[in-house]
């Protein structure tokens, strides 16, 4: 027994010869017992490839944390941090040590001799601390080579490749991009075993992703394997054990990557640059701007147009901004209410508003009047949420007791109510305050999300999941026995990936009698009439071009099956079969603008209405939903009409589906469109912006207030004659009866026709950068309402 002791302390000795000493080296990657380090420092631990580094890390005057961060700087002389021990509790430069004793014990203490952080560990045998090229900062015993405690098992906000996230560790923002500290939103396995985002604010907490409204499986989730663990492997590969997996868009071994909780509280994956020596994302969580609860604090609304000005927060109408550096604050009310006289309460109607969460509950069937009156009754009743439910036919009220998660867009039909003073309805205009946040720049688009092998990693996930296979499967049976028909059940997992239903080849052709009913040709494939199984009439469309596999098909209509805008088609479910690849939509009895635009059956109000629908439906395609949507073939012929002449753009995001190009340009291999009204770009070969489609919808616009088809002539033909007629009349009211189309007999609003004929043209501009987006066009008609 003594000589097994001797020689282990011999090897011991060895093994220290070899070691360089830590207070006489500017860099190491050992740290031994009884050795210290101190901010500011000269001696640092390195990882042996040199990537990470650890010590004291200056965040302010005299202000220091204990970190690991990447060794190269990225911009001005800035590191990127991945952990930190005390990121609640800086420390001062003076007196302060990070120490392994001898004890076995890790060690913060500040100028106090005050523990501010520790390992609490202990060990009798020699031990060294050491950080590996992975990132991991290790406390090894040094005979046994036994891990007492590593950085990995409590990550920060960053999870490195290879460590494990469980349910014993989160994901914690920081509070800003400046500030270290705890921030709001945290990423965690919860009760179900799912793994979320959720926000924890100023008394305040709620889950935003996966989307709370949706069961687990729908989000593409399982709460039924209860080893709670995820990681993101070497290639960009991430797994995780409810069955969230994705990769990102450069998957590949080569650059360093890292899974980060950001400030704003999205999810994402950067990538190392080495080129450019900065981080690209290469994936990012699918949630909306505006959709992270808490981004604008309560009392506020938040905007977001894609690409352009990006997300806003303002304060709502008769409220101020707590804290003028700071959004998630939110904002307060600037006035008094005594629930004791509901005379002297009013209710401000918000357009397009929408307040996610905080109902005191929901009463169905009521009318405005007495949604009103229902929040006079409460007196912590701050407003209320109308919304119309086709399915029922009738409007819901959601009285609310807090004003938070705020959110407009002109995709919300419905308004929302908040209480202000009866005296001060007439004052309040819009917004009275918005403030710009600082939002990150475009960055390198995400590709397609798909799944590949994940080497060892994997089959570590596989063992740990092995361990409730069985009571997976005996759960699984039990369920989809007594909750669903057979055969839905595996239909149900066919939802999941894109969130709507994939139908099989057998199924449609059923449905449209052998495609019997032809009610549509176009460039893009054939569309037939058809009744599903539920009796739903369809409108089925057969891809002439498509010719992807089927992952490359279901990751482009996921996009597709995203998009949701009352003045969209709506998309029921799509097959993915052998050669064949079909989209299910709703089905419009009345049928295509052009059915009725040249038959003289349209009046001025509906084509008003019509012109500024399409155009809210462009908008929302290009500068509202994550994914920028190209239509490419803006015509009355993919413009349907419901049963009340709303109108519903078709054809949508099909440049995706077929044969896309997957260039920053946007080019495509051949010219899209419509005779009459292509844009220039096409013919001229220059890359392809959504400014083709306000091209076109100039266009289509121009056709509404003519009655003439351009596709008879050429677009400019019907462009240089709209505004020659513009240049040469004498009178305002001489050039407006002359365009606008005869059959009207003069029964037209003069004022909005002027409008909609300098829209036109505007949109219509040859110069691409000469049209305005099809927001400022929205805007642009609405204001001849006074909205």
């Amino acid at each position: 027994m003594n000589q097994e002791f001797i020689m282990e302390v011999k090897i011991f000795i060895l093994f220290l010869s070899f070691s360089v000493p830590f207070l006489t080296s500017s860099k190491t990657n050992i740290l031994n017992q009884g050795s210290s380090l101190s901010p500011p420092q000269d001696v640092l631990v390195s990882s042996p490839n040199g990537i990470f580094t650890t010590g004291f890390y200056p965040i302010g005057v005299n202000a220091y944390v204990s970190a690991i961060w990447y060794s190269m700087p990225i911009s001005n002389d800035k590191h990127t941090l991945v952990w930190i021990a005390n990121r609640d509790q800086p420390v001062n430069g003076r007196y302060t040590k990070f120490s392994l004793l001898k004890s076995g014990n890790l060690v913060l203490t500040d100028a106090g001799q005050f523990t501010v952080w520790t390992s609490n560990t202990n060990s009798r045998s020699p031990l060294h601390l050491q950080l590996h090229d992975s990132g991991n900062l290790i406390l090894t015993a040094t005979l046994q080579q036994k891990t007492l405690w590593q950085s990995f098992d409590s990550p920060t906000n960053t999870l490195l490749p290879q460590q494990l996230l469980t349910e014993n560790g989160n994901l914690l923002s920081y509070r800003s991009q400046t500030n270290y500290s705890s921030g709001f939103y945290k990423l965690f396995f919860d009760d179900d075993n799912v793994l979320r985002l959720v926000y924890k604010g100023l008394g305040i907490s709620s889950v935003f992703w996966p989307p709370p409204f949706l069961n687990s499986w729908e989000g593409g989730r399982s709460t039924y394997n209860t080893t709670k663990v995820a990681t993101l492997d070497l290639s960009g590969s991430f797994t995780s054990s409810d069955n969230l997996s994705f990769s990102t868009a450069d998957h590949g071994m080569g650059p360093q990557r890292r899974l980060t909780l950001d400030p704003d509280g999205n999810l994402r994956v950067y990538s190392l640059n080495q080129k450019h020596g900065n981080w690209d994302v290469t994936w990012q969580a699918d949630v909306h701007p505006c959709r992270v609860h808490g981004v604008c604090g309560e009392n506020s609304l938040c905007t977001y147009v894609h690409n352009l000005s990006g997300r806003r927060c303002a304060c709502l109408p008769g409220h101020k901004m707590k804290n003028d550096s700071d959004w998630s604050y939110g904002c307060e009310k600037n006035f008094e209410l005594s629930c004791a006289d509901n005379n002297s309460i009013g209710f401000f109607q918000l357009h397009h508003a929408e307040f996610y969460g905080y109902d005191i509950r929901v009463y169905y069937n009521v009318t405005i009047e007495s949604c009103k009156n229902i929040c006079l009754r409460y007196c912590d009743c701050k407003g209320f949420q109308y919304k119309y439910y086709a399915q029922s036919g009738t409007y819901n009220c959601f009285p609310k007791t807090l004003l938070f998660n705020g959110y407009q867009s002109s995709s919300f039909n419905d308004p929302a109510y908040i209480k202000v003073p009866k005296s001060s309805l007439t004052t309040y205009k819009n917004h009275v305050r918005e403030f710009e946040l600082n939002c990150r720049d475009r960055v390198t688009p995400i590709d397609v999300v798909y799944k590949r092998e994940h080497k060892w990693i994997k089959y570590l996930l596989w063992c740990a999941g092995a361990v409730g296979a069985i009571e997976i499967i005996i759960l699984l049976i039990c369920f989809f026995a007594t909750r669903l028909p057979t055969n839905a059940t595996s239909q149900g997992y066919l939802q999941v990936g894109v969130g709507f239903k994939r139908f099989t080849y057998a199924e449609l052709k059923k449905a449209t009698r052998g495609f019997n009913e032809e009610i549509g040709r176009g460039s893009s494939g054939v569309v037939y009439k058809g009744t599903l199984s539920d009796n739903r009439i369809a409108a089925i469309k057969c891809l002439s071009e498509a010719r992807q596999g089927e992952a490359e098909f279901l990751a482009e209509i996921s996009i597709i099956g995203r998009l949701n805008h009352m003045n969209l088609m709506e998309t029921w479910g799509y097959c993915a079969e052998g050669k064949h690849r079909l989209l299910v939509y709703e089905y419009l009895e009345l049928g295509s603008l052009s059915n009725f635009l040249y038959a003289n059956k349209l009046n001025w109000q509906k084509r008003f209405e019509i012109a500024v629908g399409t155009a809210k439906g462009l908008a929302y395609l290009h500068e509202e939903c994550l994914e920028w949507v190209l239509h490419c073939d803006v015509k009355p012929q993919n413009i349907l009409l419901d049963s009340n002449f709303q109108p519903k753009v078709a054809d949508f995001g099909l440049s995706k589906l077929n044969n896309r190009n997957r260039n920053e340009r946007s080019t495509f291999s051949r010219i899209r469109g419509t005779r009459g009204y292509m844009a220039p770009e096409w013919v001229y070969n220059l890359p392809i912006t959504s400014k083709v489609d306000i091209y076109s919808y100039g266009i289509v616009l121009l056709d509404l207030i003519t009655g003439r088809n351009p596709a008879n002539d050429n677009e400019d033909g019907l462009v240089n004659w709209v505004r020659g007629k513009v240049q040469d009349s004498e009178g305002r009211v001489s050039w407006i009866e002359e365009i606008v189309d005869p059959s009207m007999n003069g029964e037209f609003e003069k004022d909005g026709a002027e409008i909609m004929v300098k829209v036109a043209l505007q949109c219509a501009e040859e110069d691409r950068n000469s049209r305005p987006k099809m927001s400022q066009v929205v805007d642009m008609l609405l204001s001849e309402q006074g909205e």
